[in-house]
Protein backbone atom coordinates (compact mmCIF):
# COMPACT_ATOMS: atom_id res chain seq x y z
CA UNK A 1 0.00 0.00 0.00
CA UNK A 2 1.29 3.47 -0.93
CA UNK A 3 1.95 5.87 1.96
CA UNK A 4 -0.87 8.13 0.49
CA UNK A 5 -3.29 5.37 0.74
CA UNK A 6 -2.16 4.24 4.07
CA UNK A 7 -3.29 7.87 5.24
CA UNK A 8 -6.19 7.92 3.44
CA UNK A 9 -7.78 4.78 4.89
CA UNK A 10 -6.40 5.90 7.80
CA UNK A 11 -8.48 9.01 8.29
CA UNK A 12 -11.39 6.92 6.75
CA UNK A 13 -10.93 4.81 10.38
CA UNK A 14 -10.76 7.70 12.15
CA UNK A 15 -13.90 8.94 10.68
CA UNK A 16 -15.84 6.09 11.00
CA UNK A 17 -14.62 5.85 14.72
CA UNK A 18 -16.03 9.43 15.24
CA UNK A 19 -19.54 8.99 13.12
CA UNK A 20 -20.41 5.38 14.97
CA UNK A 21 -19.70 6.78 18.37
CA UNK A 22 -21.98 9.63 17.63
CA UNK A 23 -24.58 7.23 16.20
CA UNK A 24 -24.95 4.87 19.45
CA UNK A 25 -24.30 7.88 22.27
CA UNK A 26 -28.48 8.15 21.86
CA UNK A 27 -29.00 4.63 22.72
CA UNK A 28 -26.13 4.14 25.42
CA UNK A 29 -28.02 3.11 28.82
CA UNK A 30 -31.38 2.84 26.96
CA UNK A 31 -34.17 -0.12 27.14
CA UNK A 32 -34.26 -0.06 23.54
CA UNK A 33 -30.51 -1.04 22.65
CA UNK A 34 -30.42 -4.66 23.70
CA UNK A 35 -33.75 -5.00 21.49
CA UNK A 36 -32.60 -8.34 19.47
CA UNK A 37 -33.42 -7.57 15.55
CA UNK A 38 -31.35 -10.78 14.41
CA UNK A 39 -29.01 -13.40 13.87
CA UNK A 40 -25.82 -11.85 13.12
CA UNK A 41 -23.48 -13.58 10.56
CA UNK A 42 -21.10 -14.98 13.41
CA UNK A 43 -24.33 -16.98 14.79
CA UNK A 44 -25.10 -14.61 17.84
CA UNK A 45 -27.90 -12.41 18.49
CA UNK A 46 -27.74 -8.87 16.84
CA UNK A 47 -29.17 -6.08 19.71
CA UNK A 48 -30.20 -2.75 18.12
CA UNK A 49 -27.19 -0.89 19.40
CA UNK A 50 -25.07 -3.04 17.60
CA UNK A 51 -27.29 -2.58 14.53
CA UNK A 52 -27.48 1.23 14.45
CA UNK A 53 -23.28 1.07 14.38
CA UNK A 54 -22.30 -1.39 11.88
CA UNK A 55 -24.76 0.76 9.31
CA UNK A 56 -23.13 3.69 10.32
CA UNK A 57 -19.85 2.01 9.74
CA UNK A 58 -20.99 0.81 6.04
CA UNK A 59 -21.98 4.40 5.68
CA UNK A 60 -18.83 5.76 6.04
CA UNK A 61 -17.35 3.08 3.61
CA UNK A 62 -19.44 4.16 1.03
CA UNK A 63 -19.11 7.50 1.51
CA UNK A 64 -15.87 7.26 0.00
CA UNK A 65 -16.63 6.43 -3.24
CA UNK A 66 -13.73 3.87 -3.33
CA UNK A 67 -13.97 0.00 -3.57
CA UNK A 68 -13.45 -1.15 0.16
CA UNK A 69 -14.75 -4.43 1.54
CA UNK A 70 -16.09 -4.52 5.06
CA UNK A 71 -15.77 -7.71 7.20
CA UNK A 72 -18.32 -7.19 10.48
CA UNK A 73 -19.99 -9.61 13.18
CA UNK A 74 -23.01 -8.98 12.44
CA UNK A 75 -23.12 -8.36 8.37
CA UNK A 76 -20.11 -11.19 7.18
CA UNK A 77 -18.75 -9.65 4.69
CA UNK A 78 -19.63 -6.70 2.14
CA UNK A 79 -18.21 -5.51 -0.79
CA UNK A 80 -18.74 -1.82 -0.95
CA UNK A 81 -17.94 0.31 -4.03
CA UNK A 82 -17.21 -3.05 -6.24
CA UNK A 83 -15.54 -2.31 -9.47
CA UNK A 84 -14.90 -5.81 -10.97
CA UNK A 85 -12.36 -7.93 -8.26
CA UNK A 86 -12.98 -8.02 -5.41
CA UNK A 87 -11.33 -4.85 -3.42
CA UNK A 88 -7.58 -4.64 -2.37
CA UNK A 89 -8.39 -3.08 0.62
CA UNK A 90 -10.58 -4.63 4.23
CA UNK A 91 -12.07 -3.27 7.21
CA UNK A 92 -12.08 -5.78 9.53
CA UNK A 93 -14.77 -3.99 11.82
CA UNK A 94 -16.45 -4.63 15.15
CA UNK A 95 -18.33 -1.60 15.31
CA UNK A 96 -19.20 -1.91 19.19
CA UNK A 97 -17.30 -3.54 21.28
CA UNK A 98 -18.71 -4.00 24.98
CA UNK A 99 -22.51 -4.48 23.95
CA UNK A 100 -23.17 -5.35 27.38
CA UNK A 101 -21.31 -2.07 29.01
CA UNK A 102 -22.97 0.12 26.55
CA UNK A 103 -26.33 -1.66 27.12
CA UNK A 104 -25.53 -0.95 30.86
CA UNK A 105 -24.32 2.32 30.57
CA UNK A 106 -21.00 0.97 32.07
CA UNK A 107 -18.29 2.89 30.81
CA UNK A 108 -16.21 0.64 28.81
CA UNK A 109 -17.16 -0.01 24.81
CA UNK A 110 -15.66 1.11 21.77
CA UNK A 111 -15.23 0.40 18.13
CA UNK A 112 -12.43 -1.68 16.64
CA UNK A 113 -11.45 -1.10 13.28
CA UNK A 114 -8.24 -3.28 11.62
CA UNK A 115 -7.38 -2.39 7.87
CA UNK A 116 -5.61 -5.19 5.66
CA UNK A 117 -4.44 -4.89 2.13
CA UNK A 118 -5.89 -8.09 0.48
CA UNK A 119 -2.99 -10.51 -0.62
CA UNK A 120 -2.14 -10.41 -4.41
CA UNK A 121 -2.57 -13.12 -5.58
CA UNK A 122 -6.03 -13.68 -4.28
CA UNK A 123 -5.38 -16.25 -0.86
CA UNK A 124 -7.94 -15.48 1.74
CA UNK A 125 -6.71 -12.74 4.15
CA UNK A 126 -5.27 -13.31 8.11
CA UNK A 127 -3.93 -11.38 10.30
CA UNK A 128 -0.90 -11.33 8.87
CA UNK A 129 -2.80 -8.53 6.50
CA UNK A 130 -3.46 -5.91 8.93
CA UNK A 131 -1.52 -2.91 8.25
CA UNK A 132 -3.80 -0.60 10.97
CA UNK A 133 -5.38 -1.11 13.96
CA UNK A 134 -7.53 1.25 15.85
CA UNK A 135 -9.88 1.05 18.73
CA UNK A 136 -11.58 3.76 20.95
CA UNK A 137 -12.90 3.63 24.17
CA UNK A 138 -16.31 5.78 23.58
CA UNK A 139 -16.79 6.66 27.02
CA UNK A 140 -13.44 8.45 27.46
CA UNK A 141 -12.66 9.45 23.58
CA UNK A 142 -9.04 8.03 23.86
CA UNK A 143 -7.91 6.47 20.76
CA UNK A 144 -5.29 3.93 20.63
CA UNK A 145 -3.71 3.08 16.70
CA UNK A 146 -1.17 1.18 15.10
CA UNK A 147 0.58 1.30 11.91
CA UNK A 148 2.85 -1.70 11.02
CA UNK A 149 6.33 -1.00 11.60
CA UNK A 150 6.23 2.63 13.04
CA UNK A 151 4.96 1.67 16.74
CA UNK A 152 1.87 2.65 18.41
CA UNK A 153 -0.37 5.80 19.87
CA UNK A 154 -2.43 6.25 22.64
CA UNK A 155 -4.23 9.88 20.60
CA UNK A 156 -1.13 11.11 19.58
CA UNK A 157 1.11 10.03 22.03
CA UNK A 158 3.78 7.03 21.09
CA UNK A 159 3.13 4.33 23.83
CA UNK A 160 5.11 1.04 25.34
CA UNK A 161 3.66 -1.94 26.63
CA UNK A 162 4.43 -2.96 30.44
CA UNK A 163 8.30 -3.92 31.35
CA UNK A 164 6.51 -5.75 34.50
CA UNK A 165 8.12 -8.99 34.81
CA UNK A 166 6.96 -10.56 38.39
CA UNK A 167 4.27 -12.31 38.70
CA UNK A 168 2.93 -10.91 42.14
CA UNK A 169 3.23 -7.59 40.65
CA UNK A 170 0.83 -8.68 38.05
CA UNK A 171 -2.61 -6.65 37.02
CA UNK A 172 -3.56 -9.11 34.64
CA UNK A 173 -7.24 -8.33 33.00
CA UNK A 174 -9.02 -11.58 31.45
CA UNK A 175 -12.17 -12.81 29.87
CA UNK A 176 -13.21 -15.66 31.81
CA UNK A 177 -17.22 -16.53 31.02
CA UNK A 178 -17.15 -20.56 30.17
CA UNK A 179 -13.26 -20.69 30.94
CA UNK A 180 -11.78 -23.95 32.38
CA UNK A 181 -12.19 -22.39 35.75
CA UNK A 182 -9.07 -24.40 36.97
CA UNK A 183 -6.44 -22.71 34.73
CA UNK A 184 -7.62 -19.49 35.89
CA UNK A 185 -7.11 -20.19 39.03
CA UNK A 186 -3.56 -21.14 38.85
CA UNK A 187 -3.08 -17.71 37.35
CA UNK A 188 -5.33 -16.13 39.99
CA UNK A 189 -2.82 -17.90 42.84
CA UNK A 190 0.15 -15.66 42.04
CA UNK A 191 -0.75 -12.42 40.81
CA UNK A 192 -1.37 -9.61 42.22
CA UNK A 193 -4.58 -8.47 40.65
CA UNK A 194 -7.16 -9.54 38.35
CA UNK A 195 -9.56 -7.16 35.79
CA UNK A 196 -13.12 -8.09 34.23
CA UNK A 197 -13.81 -5.11 32.43
CA UNK A 198 -16.12 -6.98 29.24
CA UNK A 199 -14.05 -4.89 26.06
CA UNK A 200 -11.40 -8.08 24.59
CA UNK A 201 -10.53 -5.06 21.84
CA UNK A 202 -10.04 -2.29 24.83
CA UNK A 203 -8.38 -4.37 27.44
CA UNK A 204 -5.88 -5.47 24.85
CA UNK A 205 -5.49 -1.92 24.16
CA UNK A 206 -4.74 -1.43 27.91
CA UNK A 207 -1.87 -3.87 26.94
CA UNK A 208 -0.58 -1.83 24.74
CA UNK A 209 -0.36 1.28 26.82
CA UNK A 210 0.93 -0.20 30.03
CA UNK A 211 -2.46 0.40 31.92
CA UNK A 212 -2.47 -3.87 32.04
CA UNK A 213 0.52 -6.06 32.12
CA UNK A 214 -1.36 -8.95 30.60
CA UNK A 215 -4.59 -10.45 29.32
CA UNK A 216 -5.49 -13.54 28.97
CA UNK A 217 -9.20 -15.72 27.21
CA UNK A 218 -8.48 -19.12 27.21
CA UNK A 219 -11.68 -20.02 25.67
CA UNK A 220 -10.90 -20.60 22.21
CA UNK A 221 -13.80 -19.07 21.35
CA UNK A 222 -12.44 -15.79 20.90
CA UNK A 223 -13.56 -14.08 17.15
CA UNK A 224 -10.43 -13.30 14.90
CA UNK A 225 -12.33 -9.90 14.02
CA UNK A 226 -12.30 -9.06 17.81
CA UNK A 227 -8.47 -8.99 18.14
CA UNK A 228 -7.14 -7.89 14.47
CA UNK A 229 -6.65 -4.61 15.50
CA UNK A 230 -5.88 -4.82 18.91
CA UNK A 231 -3.28 -7.91 18.40
CA UNK A 232 -1.04 -5.13 16.07
CA UNK A 233 -1.65 -2.30 18.48
CA UNK A 234 0.22 -4.64 21.49
CA UNK A 235 2.80 -6.09 19.27
CA UNK A 236 3.55 -2.34 18.02
CA UNK A 237 3.71 -1.23 21.29
CA UNK A 238 6.56 -4.15 22.26
CA UNK A 239 4.12 -6.71 23.48
CA UNK A 240 3.57 -10.36 23.31
CA UNK A 241 0.43 -12.18 21.75
CA UNK A 242 -0.16 -15.58 21.40
CA UNK A 243 -2.71 -17.98 21.33
CA UNK A 244 -3.29 -20.50 24.95
CA UNK A 245 -0.10 -22.96 23.28
CA UNK A 246 1.80 -20.04 22.74
CA UNK A 247 1.72 -20.69 19.49
CA UNK A 248 1.36 -17.71 16.41
CA UNK A 249 -2.71 -16.58 15.79
CA UNK A 250 -3.00 -15.85 12.40
CA UNK A 251 -6.18 -16.73 11.92
CA UNK A 252 -8.40 -15.85 8.36
CA UNK A 253 -9.97 -12.55 8.50
CA UNK A 254 -13.93 -13.89 8.90
CA UNK A 255 -16.36 -13.97 11.49
CA UNK A 256 -16.42 -17.92 12.05
CA UNK A 257 -12.43 -17.70 12.94
CA UNK A 258 -11.88 -18.41 16.45
CA UNK A 259 -8.66 -18.54 18.96
CA UNK A 260 -7.40 -18.38 22.66
CA UNK A 261 -5.15 -15.67 23.37
CA UNK A 262 -2.68 -14.73 25.79
CA UNK A 263 -1.39 -11.30 25.74
CA UNK A 264 1.87 -9.59 28.02
CA UNK A 265 3.78 -6.43 27.85
CA UNK A 266 7.18 -8.35 27.57
CA UNK A 267 8.12 -11.78 26.34
CA UNK A 268 9.47 -12.34 30.03
CA UNK A 269 6.18 -12.06 31.71
CA UNK A 270 4.58 -13.96 29.05
CA UNK A 271 6.77 -16.90 29.66
CA UNK A 272 5.74 -16.97 33.32
CA UNK A 273 2.30 -16.78 32.48
CA UNK A 274 2.67 -19.66 30.38
CA UNK A 275 4.68 -21.70 32.40
CA UNK A 276 1.98 -21.37 35.26
CA UNK A 277 -0.99 -22.45 32.79
CA UNK A 278 1.17 -25.65 31.78
CA UNK A 279 0.89 -26.03 35.88
CA UNK A 280 -2.57 -27.69 35.14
Amino acid sequence: MEESDIYYWKGVAVRMAEQVERAVSPLVGTEDAGEIIKMGADGTPTKLIDLVAEDEAVGVLESTGRPVTIISEEIGVLHINREGDEPGIIFVVDPLDGTSNAIRNIPFYGISVAVAERHPEGEAPTLKNVLMGFVKNFATGDLYWAIKGQGAFLNEKPISSSSQSSLDRTSLGAFIYGTRFRRVDSICRVIRRMRILGSVALELAYVASGSYDAFMDLRENLRIVDIAASKLIVEEAGGVVTNERGGEIDGLLNVKARTSLVAAGNRELHEKIMQTLEVI
